[in-house]
């Protein structure tokens, strides 16, 4: 049925949109603002547009920077040999930035709020200028990128315009948190590849590149207390650097986007005892990591020290997922015994048949232990007949305490939060994956959470279109003011199993662009109206942008997304 309904929207869309004209209007600034007015005059850039400061932070490398990249985006087509324009009078020759405050510190909350103004040169002056005024340096670049998608090179003239001038823009972000996961230990993505998202989220607003770095497939990156973790790369060539890491941190605070590094623990770690065997429980069982030795966790502190170096960012994600916790799981051995615990009589029945399957030599002891759930304090280890589900909360809480005290606030998956709401850490920020609703149950409890529902914000999810993207909704089901005010935002999760290099822009793009403006924009100025007529010609417009800006974004009503196109057409219909 839903097949169904895609392919007959798909029909309806190419019908309603079979010209590439633009409707005029509409607004094109992907996030759209969150107020805005506009006029009817059309201005000219100079190609020489200067840059001048003022404020507390205006002569920040940050702002040069930023500067000099949008110039470059903005001017690509024009040059300054041009004819035409040497007999062409521009209306805007100056772009002037005031930064009020000078601390450049990027943190969760950073004020990205900015003014920016638009208009003609008056009688009082004869020099044109744009206006952009932030409380921070991330306010400005904010108002960059704006300015950036206002101006639009024109052909025939050969200069760079502003259409319906003279703008007048306030804005600033509906959630703090805005991210985008991305996996590197499914497939491996080359420094440049992480830059080039890095950048493309720019684009859009998005501030925080939640880094999937490594999980039980591959170990790339380089930790000193404990060189041998990234032997359990794919191989040598391909890991990440302390350098690496720092490079990438440093390349996105440049665009104003935070870096959250990810560490899978207890499970999806088994490339970690690649290096180091003895944080399987077993050789034959690999994860979860082994609960029963410290360690383990001086393992977990020594990657989070090193870590902390590097990621400046307050937030740190110990995963904690998808630990099954109710099949057999070999916690303790050694060369003459293996412990193995079991947790039903069912359970119990499935070892010995699989005993009898394997040919187990005379020499191993097997010692079966029986137990139920007693009510055991969490502290007890295994010696102490600890239950598989109390010894994940065991590993999850103390893992917890480790990053607490190098100073981070720990985010977990929401398996944590459905298994033991009442012990995690206070602190704790709930991530929604499984579903909805989550975040509403775990709001109401006191936690902070951050929306990923898999069914919209998945993007290895290839058959989701943009308008369920689009629509998807954090706060839904939380009408309360003060329970909404816990809900930091959301992030889209672009996992890499079916993705790599070849085609990991085009799986991310556009469709990431439909939460980002879920994130930005006002909600009820987004979700009013038909988004078939007031958001699909715009993520058109921008999905085009990308692709200008060097982007691999794919069409954007695809039945299957990062699908190339089926046949001929402009870029603003597909």
């Amino acid at each position: 049925m839903k097949s169904y309904l895609l392919l007959l929207f798909t029909i309806c869309t190419f019908l309603l949109y079979s010209s590439a004209e633009l409707d005029d209007n509409l607004t094109y600034v992907w996030p759209l603002p969150a107020k805005f007015s506009s006029g009817n005059n059309t201005l000219s850039v100079d190609p020489e547009l200067s840059l001048v400061f003022d404020g507390k932070g205006g002569d920040s490398s940050i702002i040069k920077d930023g500067f000099g990249r949008y110039k470059k985006i903005i001017f690509k087509h024009s040059t300054k040999s041009s004819s035409v324009n040497k007999r062409l009078v521009f209306d805007i020759g100056v772009l002037k930035i005031v930064v009020l405050s000078d601390n450049e510190e990027l943190q969760l909350g950073v004020d990205e709020s900015y003014l920016l103004l638009v208009e003609k040169r008056n009688g009082q002056s004869i020099i044109g200028e744009a206006y952009i005024e932030a409380n921070t340096v991330y306010g400005a670049l904010r108002g960059l990128e704006t300015f950036s998608q206002l101006c639009a090179f024109d052909y025939e003239t050969k200069a760079v315009q502003i259409y319906r001038a003279p703008w007048y823009i306030l804005d600033k972000p509906r959630f703090a948190y805005r991210g985008l996961l991305l996996d590197t230990s499914r497939h491996y993505l080359p420094i440049g590849v992480i830059k080039q998202i890095i950048e493309s989220m720019s684009y859009a607003k998005l501030n925080v590149l939640h880094w999937h770095i490594i999980d039980e497939e591959s170990f790339p990156l380089e930790v000193p207390s404990y060189p041998n973790l990234w032997k359990g790369s794919y191989t040598k060539w391909e890991r990440y650097t302390v350098e690496d890491a720092y490079e990438i941190v440093d390349f996105a605070k440049m665009r104003g986007i935070n870096v959250m590094a990810e560490i899978d623990v207890p499970g999806h770690a088994e490339s970690w005892g690649t290096g180091y065997p003895d944080l399987w429980p077993s050789p034959s069982c690999r994860e979860p990591l082994d609960v029963s030795k410290n360690f383990t966790f001086d393992v977990i502190s020594g990657i989070m020290t090193d870590l902390r170096k590097i990621f400046p960012f307050g937030l740190f994600h110990l995963g904690g997922d998808e630990v099954n916790t109710g099949r057999i799981v070999l916690w303790n051995s050694n060369r003459n015994k293996v412990v193995v615990y079991v947790t039903d009589l069912v359970m119990l029945r499935h070892l010995i048949l699989k005993l009898l399957e394997l040919d187990i030599a005379c020499e191993t002891m097997v010692m079966i232990v029986m137990f139920t759930y007693w009510n055991h304090p969490s502290a007890r280890l295994l010696d102490h007949n600890m239950t598989t589900k109390e010894a994940y909360q065991y590993f999850v809480l103390r893992a917890q305490e480790i990053a607490i005290s190098k100073g981070w606030t720990p985010v977990n998956w929401e398996e944590t939060f459905n298994a033991f709401a009442s012990n995690l850490n206070p602190r704790t920020i709930v991530h929604n994956w499984l579903g909805g609703g989550v975040c509403a149950k775990a709001v109401a409890k006191g936690f902070r959470c951050i929306f990923s529902n898999q069914g919209f914000w998945y993007l290895d999810h290839l058959d989701v279109p943009w308008y369920e993207v689009y629509i998807a909704e954090p706060l839904e089901g939380i009408n309360d003011t003060s329970m909404q005010e816990l809900v930091l935002g959301g992030e889209v999760c672009m996992w890499s199993e079916t993705a790599d290099t070849s085609v990991v822009q085009q799986t991310i793009w556009p469709r990431a662009a439909a939460a980002a403006e879920r994130l930005w924009s006002n909600r009820e100025t987004i979700s009013s109206g038909n988004i078939t007529l007031t958001a699909l010609p715009r993520l058109h417009y921008f999905r085009c942008l990308l692709n200008r800006r060097g982007v691999q974004a794919a069409p954007v009503t695809n039945y299957y997304a990062r699908q190339p196109p089926s046949g001929p057409g402009s870029c603003y219909e597909q």
